[in-house]
């Protein structure tokens, strides 16, 4: 084939080279391209993640139940919270800007958020939903790539009750990821409370002047395999043009910006990725309304057991992976209505003419099952949906308003060293039989995970707050001398800490639905 000269130009004609002059073109070309491949390596334009905040170069993507923190070198890093919920708004620069604006990572919140004192009251959610707040979850703002190139989830053909829900979590049964024991990692974690902008004060456990830091240190290892630490470049490659949403009860004491918003949904988008992960707040995971029915008056927060949150559940069929964690919310005052009828309450009961018929242990138990069918039932949901055991707290000598504390505690128990908290037993085994029943109900194609963490953070008493749960200066952090312990946080965790495993478990779970059963590195 020849190639036609332009219009009016003179004929091209092929002249004779030099053997020496070919040779000296190839070697042209061939320094050009090495020189081309090492700027691409040391600025590369694909989904490379690095961590440059505040100047720390390291590499992070926290995705637990507490926040998400994460930032794009080559993409844009997006969050949105704003009243509305609904808008997802892209910043004025081109994909591969290689500058994270940090104000897009600041923490807001709304005007109801927690007290930080335990010993007042939690407030109740606020009377609005997030269905009534959101017009509409957005849409991916970006191309997809073709679904030849994304990782696609091995959809099982199998009965669903059987083959879709899981209790060990791997679709493989290669491993047991929750028997293991805890060892010591001199590395450390891959963040400091100073490098992440997001931690909330009651959890920089560091910054409010905790004197020890080896809690940090500690990683887990299943007994027959390998957790590896987590990838953000390995969470973005699994997760392209996937969504993720934790639904949760995320902490909204963090430190409210003047321009506070609306909490109830957050998002974070990675546009080199085309990832969206989304956090929606749900005390209970089921419907709940502060308005007066039967006998229970205005003000106090009703739960209809039997029915899922609708402030989310529109949103479900956008979501490719969905990550549950509740419970102990149910430790908070509220009324029980089952099949429309009040049945029971938490901290309230005025009708000592009947007794009681479910407790908040039942509740969270009923809670689960309902939720968990919703998903597992839900015509265009075909995702993987992560539940996230009971959290276990570690208050000793008492409870939290009664003397407990887990003040001193450094380093993990060792194996046998346990302490039963009958609480935290009972709560765990309502949540697993809420989630064995509503497995024994899919009818979908979604497949259901149970992350049984219970156990492992048994261990864990040395990872609380405890005293160090504030920055005050005057606050007491050493038993008195009549032996008192100072007020303790001995229920939520110190980032970094043993909470940060969470994000490992949760990669590991997507993986091997994702991948199968093969080694992590490949």
């Amino acid at each position: 084939m020849t190639l036609a000269s332009p219009k009016g130009s003179p004929k091209m004609t092929a002249l004779p080279r030099s053997l020496s002059s070919i040779a000296a073109s190839v070697v042209l070309l061939a320094t050009f391209l090495i020189f081309a491949s090492l700027l691409l390596v040391s600025f590369p334009f694909g989904s490379a993640v690095r961590g440059y905040f505040y100047g720390v170069d390291r590499k992070t993507a926290l995705l637990d139940s507490t926040f998400v923190q994460s930032s794009v070198k080559d993409g844009n890093y997006i969050r949105k919270n704003s009243s509305s919920g609904s808008n997802l708004e892209l910043p004025a620069m081109s994909l591969n800007t290689s500058v994270v604006d940090k104000a897009s990572v600041r923490s807001s919140t709304d005007k109801d958020s927690l007290p930080i004192e335990f010993n007042k009251e939690l407030p109740s959610s606020p009377k609005d939903s997030v269905g009534s707040r959101i017009n509409e979850m957005p849409k991916k703002p970006v191309e997809l790539p073709d679904s030849s190139s994304r990782v696609t989830e091995k959809v099982e053909t199998s009965s669903f009750a059987s083959s879709n829900a899981s209790t060990s979590n791997s679709a493989d049964s290669g491993c047991d990821l929750y028997q293991g024991n805890w060892f010591y990692d001199p590395q450390g974690p891959s963040y400091t409370n100073n490098s992440c902008p997001i931690i909330t004060q009651m959890q920089n456990c560091q910054g409010n002047g905790r004197p020890d830091k080896e809690y940090e240190n500690w990683r887990w290892k299943p007994s027959k395999c390998d957790l590896p630490r987590f990838d953000a470049k390995k969470f973005l490659e699994l997760m392209r043009g996937k969504t993720l949403a934790f639904i949760d009860i995320y902490p909204a004491w963090v430190e409210v910006p003047k321009n506070r918003g609306n909490r109830k949904m957050h998002r974070y988008y990675f546009n080199s990725s085309s990832v969206m992960i989304v956090r929606v707040w749900s005390s209970w995971l089921v419907s709940q309304t502060t308005e007066k029915f039967d006998f229970a008056p205005e003000g106090v927060t009703k739960l209809n057991l039997d029915v899922p949150d609708d402030g989310f559940m529109e949103f479900i069929p956008q979501f490719d992976v969905i990550v549950l964690s509740s419970g102990h919310w149910f430790a908070k005052q509220s009324v029980y209505i089952l099949n429309n009828e009040i049945v029971g309450g938490q901290l309230w009961w005025p009708d000592r003419s009947r007794p009681m018929k479910v407790n908040n242990v039942d509740a969270f138990g009923m809670s689960t099952e309902t939720i968990l069918s919703a998903l597992v039932t839900h015509p265009n949901f075909t995702g993987l949906t992560i539940v996230r055991s009971f959290s276990p707290d570690h208050y000793e000598g008492g409870a939290w308003n009664t003397g407990g504390s887990c003040t001193g505690k450094v380093k993990p128990l060792g194996t046998g060293e346990i302490v039963e908290n009958g609480f935290t037993n009972i709560m765990h085994k309502q949540q697993v039989t809420g989630f064995e029943r509503s497995s024994e109900k899919a009818t979908n194609k979604s497949k259901l995970r149970l992350m049984d963490i219970t156990e492992v953070f048994g261990y864990r008493h040395d990872g609380h707050p405890g005293p160090y749960r504030s920055p005050d200066p005057n606050k007491i952090t050493k038993r008195g001398p009549d032996g008192k312990p100072p007020p303790q946080d001995c229920l939520h965790w110190c980032m970094p800490g043993p909470v940060d495993t969470w994000n490992e478990f949760v990669l590991e779970i997507i993986r091997r639905e994702y991948e199968g059963h093969r080694d992590f590195s490949s």
